[in-house]
């Protein structure tokens, strides 16, 4: 397995370690007892690298943002800086309803910043709205 593979892994462990209160939450709204399943993540220090929010990106959208793993996930490679980071900040706010993409802008919190960068990262990359530059 190749280094890329294995960072894509790494994150999608770190992931699903943020994702369980979540769940346990949703388990919790039920009514069933979740006692035994809770745990302390307040001394894990949870915070990603702009590198390790990118490779999450990679993990549905493909490395470069062109070969997104299911044909209804959209091309990031060549799509203007400003609607990738306006659609980020859309799924943060709730604006946008997708459960996947809103609980990856939870999850990695995103900053400002960070969906401004991103943008910025996936416009420079070649893709279907920039073929002539």
């Amino acid at each position: 397995m190749g280094e890329y593979e294995m960072s894509v892994i790494n994150i999608q462990n770190r992931i699903s370690s943020r994702v369980a209160p979540v769940l346990l939450s949703l388990v919790m709204l039920v009514g069933v007892p979740v006692q035994a399943f809770a745990q302390d993540d307040e001394d894990e220090d949870m915070s990603f690298t702009f590198e390790e929010k990118l490779q999450s990106c990679a993990a549905c959208h493909g490395e470069n943002g062109d070969k997104p793993l299911a044909p209804e996930y959209p091309i990031l490679a060549g799509q203007y800086a400003d609607y990738i980071t306006q659609a980020l900040r859309q799924y943060r706010d709730g604006q946008r309803t997708n459960p996947i993409m809103a609980q990856q802008v939870e999850i990695l919190e995103l900053s400002d910043a960070d969906m401004e960068r991103l943008g910025k990262h996936f416009e420079a990359k070649k893709g279907v709205y920039n073929l002539t530059k």
